[in-house]
C-alpha cells in the first residue's frame, strides 16, 4: 500500500519496479516528495542532489526523511550565484547535509545509490525549493551494473566536485575549527 502521504504522486507516477523508466511534467510532484518516494523503495542509499538553489522547506522535509534512516550519506552541489542564500540556511543544512559543494551549476539531478544495489536517476527542472509551477522529470531505475546513465551522470558529477567545485563544508570547517 502507498504511503498516504505520497497519494498526489502515485496520481502521476508508478512503483519503480512495475515502470523503471518513467517522465512526468506537472504541478503536483516537488523533488522532496520525489526523493522520498524513491528511498521508500529502494531502502538505505547514498544520495548525490544538483540543484541551482536550495530552500528551507527542503531542507526540512530532508530533515524528516532521514529520520527514518533512508539516508547514508546525502551530498549536495549548489550554484555559486545562490551562495548568499546557502549562507543564511547553513546552520540548518549542515545538519543535514554531510557535503555542501559550490559551482557553476544549473543542473538538476538526483542520483541514488541503495545499499541493495539499486540505482536511480533522476533528470529534473525543479530547483530544491517549493512551487506549484510545473516541474518536468525523467526518472531511470535500474540494477547498479545495468544502469549506464546513472553510471556516467555519477562520473559527470564526481568531475564537477572534485575539479569544479569549492567544498563548503571543508571551508566552515577550517574557519571555524569544527563541524
Amino acid at each position: 500500500m502507498p504511503n498516504p502521504v505520497h497519494k498526489e504522486l502515485y496520481a502521476v507516477l508508478k512503483p519503480l519496479s512495475e515502470v523503471p523508466t518513467q517522465a512526468y511534467l506537472s504541478n503536483r510532484i516537488q523533488v522532496a516528495d520525489l526523493l522520498e518516494w524513491i528511498l521508500e523503495q529502494t531502502g538505505v542509499a547514498e544520495v548525490w542532489q544538483t540543484s541551482f538553489s536550495i530552500s528551507e522547506e527542503f531542507i526540512r522535509r530532508l530533515y524528516f526523511i532521514q529520520k527514518k534512516n533512508l539516508i547514508s550519506r546525502f551530498n549536495l552541489v549548489l550554484d555559486f550565484k545562490a551562495t548568499q542564500k546557502t549562507i543564511k540556511l547553513w546552520p540548518f543544512l549542515s545538519q543535514v547535509v554531510n557535503r555542501t559543494f559550490l559551482a557553476d551549476n544549473h543542473s538538476k539531478i538526483l542520483l541514488v545509490k541503495a545499499e541493495s544495489g539499486k540505482c536511480v536517476s533522476v533528470i529534473t527542472s525543479q530547483n530544491l525549493t517549493r512551487g506549484n509551477r510545473y516541474e518536468s522529470a525523467v526518472i531511470l531505475a535500474e540494477n547498479q551494473g545495468a544502469n549506464p546513465h546513472f553510471v556516467l551522470l555519477y562520473s559527470q558529477i564526481k568531475d564537477l566536485i572534485e575539479n569544479h567545485s569549492v567544498p563548503l563544508h571543508d571551508i566552515y570547517r577550517q574557519r571555524t575549527g569544527g563541524d
